[in-house]
């Protein structure tokens, strides 16, 4: 056992480092343009198709994902990587050619050249920042690790494993920038999607490819009332989480903005698109096959099954991959908080002709410090998946609102805007830690809709004019 604790680990480490120095090589080649700012946050530019694929799978796909979406052991979940697909081709068709139109290098530049105030951009990147560094950072740090140490079964704590995935993290996102982000995800997304593919094979063959005996609600699709995601959840909010995560997330956008063209990005998001309807094979379907194993065992699901199934060499090639895709998550989401802080406050409010790495770099190494520390909050969590999507309602449909009005508006008053958002951040705040009269996904929907509302009528008192709606989206 000691031996094979030992192949997996040397295993590990080759390829993790393997992966680092290729991604080193590959930067140096690449050329860099005048404008530090998209050089560092966007690559230049220069990312070709593949590399915007392979950055927004591996992105997305990180622990909390494969760790959480595992752990529900059922297949309704799914939908959270079904659904991705529609707002991954809203991002493409709509969204994509409007951030090239204005020269995006944030996603929130849009609203400020669309509703011509300065103050809406930097509103929604706070909210972005405080998400980042409340939920999105530790989660992906806690999941990270629980999975680790339950393959692994290390005796160390959660907050030391993290740790270490927080300062290698760091590492990329403030030495490499965006290029080395994308580089070192499409490597370790193509290990994911082969080694993924083979955990899901070798757990069925330890059932024999027998799926029965697995409770017939664990194996639908279709959710009823008391579920994570009641079917008639799918009519309401699901749609608008999805339009928010892929469309005007800085975390997942900023790959498409960095690509050579339109037509380049595009090609990336409909690549990603594509493998999202083969994902599930990946990250859902091995959590209901854990059920008949071991029972409801709940986020140790998919560790615990990696490492019982996988041979050692091929589980500490697994474990470099997961390595890789938690370092993803954490490092492109400190590079998306610099670039939003850089970009969005320094250069406008204190230094317009700053260093935007230097202080890019400051960011990281403080949201880094900041995301550790909440780690702890986040070891009692019932279910990774529902807790992020609960959490990220706070500032997720509020925001979404912001775009909504810039983008289908040919003109809407800003300081209407501004309050439809305060007003949104706050009644889902009420529904959230008061009252909850309703599904959670109901009640995104409820508070996209009434912050919505809230703008056109604060809107039509100030201004007294009808709305007019742009022709061109």
């Amino acid at each position: 056992m000691i031996e094979a604790n030992w192949l997996q680990l040397g295993i590990f480490l080759v390829l993790t480092l393997s992966v680092a120095l290729v991604t080193w090589w590959k930067c140096r080649r690449m050329g860099h343009v005048g404008d530090v700012s998209r050089d560092y946050f966007l690559a230049g530019g220069q990312l070709a198709w593949p590399f915007v694929a392979g950055s927004l799978l591996l992105t997305n796909l990180s622990a909390e994902q494969i760790v959480g979406m595992n752990g529900a052991q059922m297949l309704l979940v799914a939908w959270w990587e079904l659904g991705a697909a529609v707002g991954l081709i809203i991002l493409a068709r709509v969204l994509i050619p409007m951030y090239y139109q204005y020269n995006c290098t944030t996603t929130t530049e849009l609203l400020e050249h669309r509703l011509k105030d300065g103050q809406i951009r930097s509103l929604v990147s706070g909210l972005f920042l405080l998400g980042y560094l409340f939920i999105l950072l530790p989660m992906v740090l806690y999941t990270g690790s629980v999975f680790m140490k339950s393959m692994f079964g290390l005796d160390l704590p959660i907050i030391v494993i993290a740790a270490g995935f927080a300062v290698t993290g760091l590492l990329y996102a403030a030495f490499g920038g965006l290029r080395a982000i994308a580089i070192s995800d499409t490597f370790n997304g193509v290990g994911l999607l082969v080694l993924g593919t083979a955990v899901t094979l070798f757990a069925l063959a330890a059932i024999n490819w027998d799926l029965s005996g697995i409770p017939a609600e664990r194996l639908s699709l279709i959710g009823d009332s008391d579920s994570d995601i009641p079917w008639h959840t799918l009519l309401t909010g699901m749609v608008f989480i999805h339009l928010f995560y892929w469309g005007t997330n800085m975390v997942i956008a900023q790959r498409a903005l960095a690509a050579k063209s339109v037509r380049e990005a595009q090609k990336g998001i409909y690549a990603a698109a594509a493998f999202k309807l083969i994902i599930p094979f990946i990250v859902v379907f091995p959590g209901i096959i854990t059920f008949k194993l071991y029972g409801d065992v709940g986020d140790i699901a998919y560790g615990k099954l990696v490492g019982d199934v996988l041979p050692p060499w091929l589980s500490g090639a697994f474990a470099a991959v997961i390595f890789g895709a938690v370092l993803s998550s954490y490092n492109s989401c400190l590079n998306s908080a610099a670039a939003l802080y850089s970009c969005d406050f320094h250069q406008k409010y204190v230094n317009a002709k700053a260093d935007v790495k230097r202080i890019g770099q400051r960011v990281a190494i403080l949201f880094t410090i900041g995301s550790l520390l909440m780690v702890p909050l986040y070891q009692h969590s019932r279910s990774i998946v529902d807790t992020i999507q609960r959490l990220n309602g706070l500032y997720s449909m509020p925001v979404l609102a912001a775009f909504l009005a810039a983008i289908l508006f040919t003109r809407i008053n800003p300081s209407a805007v501004k309050v439809g958002m305060l007003f949104g951040v706050s009644l889902y705040a009420v529904f959230t830690f008061v009252w909850s009269p309703l599904h959670y996904i109901h009640l995104m929907a409820i508070t996209l809709a009434s912050s919505m509302t809230i703008m056109i009528v604060i809107d039509r008192l100030m201004v007294r004019r009808p709305l007019e709606l742009n022709a061109g989206v």
